[in-house]
Parts: structure tokens; C-alpha cells; sequence
């Protein structure tokens, strides 16, 4: 039984690679470097901008943020106790790794 369960799964591999394989786009130098300028120019069109909601004009406002955000929350010890609380270390409670 485990024998063919696992004929199957290399069958079911196979099939996965087979299938990536056939829908693989071929690309020039050109198309790549061209793609990646692309995606340039819009990260930078993207970046650092927050939207809020629109104004009495109905139009949107878009401000720059200055820097990353930095933690409002302070961290939290593993050994301290829980800020639920319910009385359990921070490790044993929401700190938990599966």
C-alpha cells in the first residue's frame, strides 16, 4: 500500500514539473532588462506613499511618510508575563512557537 502511494506521488511530481515546464516563456536579454527598468519605475512611483480619505472636494490626498514606523508597543521578555492577562509567562501563552 505505501509502495503505491508513493508511485503516486512521483507520478503527481512528474506531472507538476511536466506542467511548469510546457507554460515556461522563453525571454531575450532585452525583455528581461526592459521588465526590470519597468518594475523600477514603479516601485519608485509606490513608494513611501500612504493615501487618506478624500477631502470635502472629494479629492484624495497622498502624503509621504518620512521614515519606517517604528514600535509604539515595547517588547515583550519571554519569562515576563503575559500582557493578556491571564497570568501565564509571555512564552506559554501568545509567545508560544509552534
Amino acid at each position: 500500500e505505501a509502495f503505491v502511494l508513493f508511485g503516486q506521488l512521483l507520478d503527481s511530481v512528474k506531472n507538476d514539473v511536466t506542467r511548469i515546464l510546457m507554460n515556461v516563456r522563453v525571454q531575450s536579454p532585452e525583455q528581461v532588462s526592459e521588465a526590470a527598468q519597468q518594475m523600477e519605475a514603479r516601485a519608485e512611483q509606490i513608494a513611501n506613499v500612504t493615501y487618506t480619505g478624500p477631502t470635502e472636494t472629494g479629492e484624495a490626498q497622498s502624503v509621504a511618510q518620512s521614515g519606517p514606523a517604528e514600535a509604539t508597543v515595547p517588547r515583550v521578555g519571554r519569562n515576563d508575563p503575559c500582557p493578556c492577562g491571564s497570568g501565564k509567562k509571555y512564552k506559554q501563552c501568545h509567545g508560544k512557537l509552534d
